[in-house]
C-alpha cells in the first residue's frame, strides 16, 4: 500500500462523514515516514488496536507540534516479529523497539495522508497515548485543548 500526498490525489477528509471516528494518535519522525508510506505500526497490546475507527490523524512532535495530516485506515494487518508482513526488520527497529518490548503489532494499511488545511496547534504538553473524536471535532478544533475537550483517550 502506497501513501502520500501529491497533485491529482483527491480528498479522502473532506468527503467523509462528520461522525466518522477519528484515532489521534503521536508520531516521531521515523514513525511518521511510514505513515507516507502507507502504513502506521502499533503495538498489538495497545488499546487503539481494538477500537473501531475509520481515520488515524497524526500529531507530529517534531519538526512541529501540532496534528498535521489523516489518513483513511484501509486495512489491519496483525504481524509478529520475522515473519513477513508490512513491516520490515528496519521498521521495526525504527518504531517499535524503541517504545515497548514486543513481538506482536498491528499494522495500520493506510489512503494517503491528507495534511489538515489548518494543524490542530499544541496549546498543552503534547499528547500521549491515542485520542478519539469524530471528523466533526478535528476539523473545529485549532488547538489540543479543543480535542481533548471533546475527545475520549484511549
Amino acid at each position: 500500500m502506497t501513501g502520500g500526498e501529491g497533485p491529482g490525489e483527491g480528498p479522502v477528509f473532506a468527503d467523509a462523514p462528520a461522525d466518522a471516528r477519528v484515532c489521534v494518535v503521536a508520531t516521531r519522525p521515523a514513525t511518521f515516514e511510514r505513515c507516507r508510506e502507507g502504513f502506521y505500526p502499533a503495538p498489538a497490546s495497545y488499546d487503539r488496536t481494538d477500537e473501531p475507527f475509520e481515520f488515524v490523524a497524526f500529531y507530529r512532535t517534531a519538526p512541529v507540534s501540532a496534528v498535521t495530516h489523516v489518513a483513511r485506515v484501509t486495512e489491519r494487518v496483525d504481524q509478529r516479529r520475522d515473519e513477513p508482513g508490512p513491516l520490515s526488520a528496519r521498521d521495526w527497529t525504527a518504531t517499535i523497539d524503541p517504545f515497548v518490548d514486543t513481538d506482536a503489532v498491528v499494522v495500520f494499511e493506510l489512503a494517503g495522508l491528507e495534511p489538515l488545511a489548518d494543524p490542530v496547534e499544541n496549546d498543552l504538553r503534547g499528547l500521549r497515548g491515542a485520542w478519539y473524536c469524530t471528523v466533526a471535532d478535528l476539523n473545529a478544533a485549532t488547538t489540543l485543548s479543543d480535542l481533548t475537550d471533546r475527545g475520549d483517550s484511549g
